[in-house]
């Protein structure tokens, strides 16, 4: 059986998931379903919906299996 990962990343931000916490509240795919996909491996795709708004549908997660981090930007020299 294959695994995937449960860290995702645009670029911009990293979000994780941890599947030990959730409860299946469906609540980031009710507010972000081009992002939080139930029928589809791997379920998050970040580059369905601008960053502002998958930060603020992860922090609605009430489970808080879904957790995100800004990435460093990379400096130009």
């Amino acid at each position: 059986m294959e695994t995937y990962d449960n860290e995702f990343t645009n670029g911009e931000i990293t979000v994780t998931y941890d599947p030990k916490l959730c409860i299946h509240a469906e609540k980031c795919a009710q507010g972000l379903s081009d992002v939080f996909r139930t029928d589809i491996i791997p379920w998050i795709d970040l580059d369905g919906a601008e960053t502002k708004k998958i930060v603020a549908q992860v922090k609605k997660c009430p489970s808080g299996a879904l957790k995100c981090s800004y990435l460093k930007q990379k400096m130009a020299v």
